[in-house]
């Protein structure tokens, strides 16, 4: 499991309940920006439910995109009540925001160095938008020895990928023991990041959802 935390934890939970084995080791590591956000936008753009606790209550009424059910059923828990999920990826997103056409200034709250293509795709239709950055993402440097004996000595069946920069990061640390092993990736861009690795295979969601990607190992 390559997802960061607080993530990593609750799938691999999930994947313990259906009967696997989970090594958690978060390749990104997310450390939380003080928010700089206007106090009345037209609407939230959020891609990545790291960014939820940088958003003040103050916003709960404001409508807010976002790119997944997993994410939308956070922001519901965190108190937002306006939530509409665009079930998919970015361009899915982008889809949907410019569809739903809401009035005003989009807050695209993201991490460092995300969100750029989709703030510019937004701007192209005529979408206003503010990029604001909430948190940062920090690369594993090294992977844990207790992990890479594993892997080397075959310990492991397959690797969980749930963004295209935990694959590449993932990748960066060049693991031993991957030509044995099935990678299991979100979306088509998430598969992009793993190719420079041998895997016996790289299996791609059906859908960019956390339900589509479990399913393959149920």
């Amino acid at each position: 499991m390559t997802r960061p935390e607080p993530g990593a934890s609750a799938t691999a939970q999930r994947l313990a309940a259906m009967g696997h084995e989970p090594a958690v080791m978060p390749c990104l590591a997310i450390t939380p920006l003080p928010a700089r956000l206007p106090p009345h936008p037209g609407a939230l753009v959020i891609t990545s439910g790291q960014a939820i606790p940088a958003l003040p209550a103050a916003l709960h009424g404001v409508p807010v995109f976002c790119v997944g059910d997993a994410t939308a059923a956070k922001l519901r828990v965190a108190g937002f009540t306006r939530v509409e999920s665009a079930a998919g990826d970015a361009e899915a997103l982008a889809r949907l925001i410019v569809a739903r056409r809401v009035a005003g200034l989009h807050v695209l709250a993201v991490g460092e160095r995300h969100g750029q293509k989709l703030a510019a795709d937004l701007r192209a239709a005529g979408v206003s938008v503010l990029r604001r950055r909430v948190y940062t993402v920090t690369k594993l440097r090294a992977m844990p020895p207790e992990l890479r004996a594993g892997l080397a000595a075959g310990g492991y069946d397959g690797a969980l990928f749930y963004s295209a920069e935990t694959a590449r990061a993932f990748a960066a640390l060049a693991p031993p023991g991957t030509a044995a092993m099935h990678a299991y990736a979100l979306s088509q861009n998430v598969a992009k990041g793993l190719q420079g690795l041998p895997w016996a295979a790289i299996h791609v969601a059906i859908a960019p959802t956390e339900a589509d990607l479990m399913a393959m190992l149920a």
